[in-house]
């Protein structure tokens, strides 16, 4: 039953990073919509099929994972248990992170919509009132071409900024994942038996080794002083 067991925890994790490298590539074309320059008034197909590909795949992978914790449940080795817990916790770390990603990229894609909507209303009611304009107002509409061209200009900015600051919470949540990755390792390590004495003698022999190489060199300058 172990043997079977072990088989199919394999098989399942082997499933869980393949969901995951698709995640990753299908959030790539995803976040095309989120970087362009102007996006469509209303999502287009691809948009929305891209969308729904990713949900799928998230239910999928939530599935898999739990018939990984089953498995797991079931394990009765107490050292090959802590490992897989470890495994099991990294999928669940990875699939959360995934639905943070997209549901950031959604409400960037929308709200860069909704700038641009906004922006064409307004240009449709400044078109509308210079439609019925005289010579006289021609210094108003001046000052609204240029009011429309800053506001223009302050969307760009809005933009890159909230690109720049989602990079920057990219990068906190990848310096989180990593310690907790070195946290894991290290529990991991401690209940293996003799690792701390083998990591406990590795790094006796270090010191050693420089201590040696110390005393060695500081023989070697006092020999170029004597002989001088």
């Amino acid at each position: 039953m172990s043997a079977s067991t072990g088989t199919g925890w394999a098989q399942l994790r082997q499933q869980a990073r393949s969901l995951e490298t698709q995640t990753e590539a299908l959030f790539h074309t995803y976040s095309q919509f989120a970087t362009a320059f102007k996006p469509s008034p209303k999502p287009s197909a691809e948009e929305q099929r891209n969308e729904a590909q990713i949900e799928d795949i998230l239910q999928r992978r939530e599935a898999l994972l739990g018939q990984l914790s089953r498995l797991l449940d079931s394990e009765v080795t107490l050292a090959s248990s802590a490992l897989k817990q470890n495994n099991l916790s990294r999928h669940q770390e990875i699939l959360q992170d995934h639905r943070r990603e997209l549901s950031r990229m959604r409400s960037f894609i929308s709200e860069a919509r909704n700038r641009v909507n906004l922006l064409s209303n307004v240009r449709s009611d400044i078109n509308a009132y210079r439609a019925g304009q005289n010579p006289e107002t021609a210094e108003a509409e001046y000052m609204l071409d240029e009011r429309s061209r800053i506001d223009n200009s302050h969307s760009v900015v809005d933009s890159v900024l909230s690109q720049a600051y989602a990079v920057n919470e990219s990068f906190g949540l990848q310096r989180e994942t990593l310690a907790s990755i070195n946290r894991r390792i290290v529990g991991a390590a401690s209940q293996v038996p003799g690792i701390n004495t083998l990591i406990g003698k590795i790094g006796a022999k270090k010191r050693r080794d420089g201590i040696i190489l110390g005393s060695f060199i500081a023989f070697c300058f006092l020999l170029v002083l004597y002989f001088r």
